[in-house]
């Protein structure tokens, strides 16, 4: 197709995911025009259509050509902020432009997004143009405004090969200039990047190692990055990583339901232990999390072998990444957890970590990536210098969000340039896309149309695809949830552990009005994020009168005490529907972030109903705008709770629609309000036992957490015997003994 007719087919398409996926097609008549196509795309830029717009801008790139280049450097200024965005990301693909790099440096200092992508270009750039990215950075250090602007500048110098970086780092970390400590600290990390052989820049680090403070965490780190230890001898069992690096992640899920830990860190720290005990001869599971710098733990290499015994003076522990287990490894970053649409400023930081653990850890078999995140960006990265295979599960997030969005005219291509400023949709697509292309084992989870939805949200026709498809369906505990089930059921049985979370669900039902406390109750468990819908929830429940009297509304999750930005902006969205101060009254409990095993007990409580009080039994609701699986959902259903759930996604696939629960439109308050109430009634009837039994029976048939982690060992053992065991290379291991 010629480049006009690929501008046509990205202008009509009839959907926003068709338009996106045309703009592919542009893509490549640009590349194959070159320079020629520039003058024909600048004026496709201007068109009044954003998503046409963004095609053109990185059809520009794609023509990796000196005169596209300098329309991009063009567009770094241009009016609209979002084509000035993606130009920071076209720009990539292009020659250096001299010109642009004042402009990269200063939205690379401004942070953010944005930064990101500057930064991101300006490491491509380094590889061509080393002196002249350094000497812009430099100079951008110079004159940055504060100190957090300067300590982003000198990250990015440690991704700038050449001896003159180092001696920039060296001098900025030294003291021999006053400098912030947060710059210093920043020059020292960046010096564990190792952009030239230096002898002064390990002697530097050295010295600051043997001190107290967070330049001696900073410098003990870059030690470890500059020698990452000896080549000691790693068992033969079967190793693999997995990762979500939006929250720490600890084995006892303490942490579930708060920020963005939720369904994925009950998922990662169930299947650790489960896969372990698929192989229990020698099998190691990594799963990395992120963690403060404090807290960080050091594999033992060379910087520390300096320093003396294992763990002298720093305080720490050697991590025991080569003995066998399930193992939880922090990567360090600074300052307080990010949300993951606010993470992408951490890209460096995070791969130097995973870079860390995965070298720590001697072999690694494959790392699993399950998102279009900046853990997941820089995990391949990471993976893709250490020669480790990388599997990904291509569950279609943010397209089908897309899709329905663009169905429910809640995103439309008006609005698509200021929705992607904020949600960066186009980024994360064509991030996905990457390491679907990328990835040695695609893993998708089940959908109704697992082909036919994969070639329309992605693009991927697995017809046609070399790499092996696995279709996996995510599991639950089993366990936890029967003894949640045997101990809420038979008092007799009760540990001190449901003991106290059934008192604690009592003492938060006392907060009700004494008339509403024989109602039953419609409860959701989930992130206070908008694409779970809670505010939506809320409202439905609130504005339907009839629903209100019948119910009770318990929302579990979310920080409640310090929520995060996005957990602010559902609560406040709640808020516009209910008096948070009066939420109890109205029969509306918020009960904040609970334990993985209390919400277990809460669940099967709430099935049960109270007897004693005359409250019937209650139903669980799933307001997710999409859900590509639905692990809360599925444990819901192993305590043998009525659902209501998303009509798309994964859901669909084990939902028996008017049978174990019920498949609405979550985007339609009015779809939601009447699954509830079909909900409740089925909840009620004669037969609830017997109904119970087949959900739960579904449940243990097809969604153990074990019967998932055999499924993933088989993907493991393929990808490991294809790519010859995933070993990291020797050079990037020194012995030192």
């Amino acid at each position: 197709m010629d480049l006009g007719a690929s501008i046509a087919a990205v202008a009509s398409a009839p959907t926003l995911l068709e338009g996106m996926r045309a703009a592919d097609g542009l893509a490549r008549a640009a590349a194959a025009a070159g320079g020629d196509a520039v003058p024909t795309l600048r004026s496709t830029v201007r068109t009044a259509d954003p998503l046409t717009a963004i095609a053109a801008v990185h059809a520009l790139g794609a023509c990796a050509d000196a005169t596209a280049g300098e329309a991009l450097a063009d567009l770094l200024g241009d009016e609209r902020p979002f084509v000035a965005e993606h130009a920071l990301d076209a720009l990539r693909l292009a020659p250096v432009v001299g010109r642009a790099l004042p402009a990269l440096v200063g939205r690379c200092a401004a942070g953010g997004f944005p930064g990101m992508l500057a930064q991101r270009t300006l490491e491509h750039w380094a590889v061509q143009d080393p002196d002249r990215v350094r000497a812009a950075l430099a100079t951008g250090i110079a004159s940055a405004a504060g100190i957090e602007e300067q300590a982003r500048l000198v990250e990015t110098v440690g991704l700038v090969p050449g001896a003159a970086s180092s001696r920039l780092l060296t001098s900025l970390a030294s003291g021999e200039v006053e400098q912030p400590v947060a710059v210093r600290r920043a020059a020292l990390a960046a010096l564990g990047e190792g952009p030239a052989d230096d002898p002064g820049a390990e002697e530097l680090l050295l010295s600051y190692s043997r001190c107290v403070g967070p330049l001696a965490e900073t410098a003990r780190l870059a030690l470890h990055d500059l020698f990452p230890g000896p080549d000691a001898l790693v068992p033969d069992g079967p190793a693999v990583a997995q990762l979500f690096l939006h929250a720490d992640v600890d084995g006892q899920l303490h942490q579930s339901g708060r920020g963005d830990t939720g369904g994925i860190a009950t998922l990662l720290v169930q299947l650790g232990d489960a896969l372990v005990r698929q192989r229990p001869h020698g099998a190691r599971v990594l799963t990395i999390s992120r963690t403060r710098a404090d807290l960080a733990h050091y594999p033992l290499g060379r910087g520390q072998a300096a320093l003396g015994a294992p763990g002298a003076a720093t305080g720490h522990r050697d991590l025991g990444l080569r003995d066998p287990g399930h193992h939880y490894a922090g990567v360090p970053l600074v300052g307080s957890p990010q949300g993951i649409a606010r993470a992408w400023p951490a890209r460096v930081a995070a791969r130097r970590g995973i870079r860390r653990i995965l070298r720590a850890a001697g072999r690694v078999d494959a790392i699993h990536l399950r998102m279009a995140d900046v853990g997941s960006m820089a995990a391949a990265e990471a993976a893709r210098e250490l020669g480790v295979p990388f599997v990904l599960t291509a569950a279609p997030d943010p397209q089908a969000l897309i899709e329905a969005r663009d169905t429910a005219g809640t995103l439309t291509r008006d609005g698509f340039g200021e929705a992607d400023l904020v949600e960066h949709l186009w980024f994360r697509d064509r991030l996905l896309r990457d390491l679907a292309a990328d990835a040695a084992h695609l893993v998708v989870l089940p959908r109704l149309e697992v082909a036919g939805d994969l070639q329309r949200l992605l693009g991927i026709d697995l017809s046609s695809r070399g790499v092996p498809v696995s279709v996996v369906g995510e599991g639950i505990d089993l366990t936890s949830v029967d003894r949640a089930v045997r101990e809420v059921g038979e008092p007799a049985l009760r540990t001190r552990g449901t003991a106290t979370a059934l008192a604690q669900l009592e003492d938060l039902l006392e907060t009700l009005p004494p008339a509403r406390r024989a109602l039953p109750v419609a409860v959701s468990v989930g992130r206070l994020s908008p694409v779970k819908g809670m505010a939506t929830l809320v409202r439905a429940w609130a504005d339907d009168a009839t629903l209100r009297k019948r119910c009770n509304l318990l929302v579990v999750g979310g920080d409640l005490d310090e929520p995060s930005d996005d957990e602010a902006a559902e609560l406040g969205r709640i808020a516009d529907v209910v008096d948070l101060d009066r939420a109890a009254s109205l029969g509306l409990l918020l009960a904040g972030h609970r334990p993985n095993a209390t919400t277990a007990a809460w669940l099967a409580a709430v099935r049960r109903g109270d007897p004693a009080s005359g409250r019937p039994p209650g139903a669980y609701v799933s307001a997710s705008l999409k859900e590509e699986f639905g692990i809360a959902i599925l444990e819901a259903m192993g305590v043998g709770l009525v659902v209501v759930a998303p009509d798309g996604g994964g859901p669909a696939t084990y939902v028996a629609d008017g049978q174990t629960g019920f498949l609405v439109d979550t985007s339609s308050p009015a779809a939601l309000v009447r699954g509830v109430h079909a909900a409740l009634d089925l909840a009620a009837v004669d037969g609830a036992e017997d109904r119970a039994s087949r959900s739960r029976a579904m449940v243990r048939s097809r969604f153990g957490i074990d019967a998932m982690a055999a499924a993933l060992a088989d993907v493991y053992d393929d990808v490991a015997r294809l790519s010859g065991a995933g070993r990291v290379a020797p050079e990037a291991v020194e012995d030192v003994s």
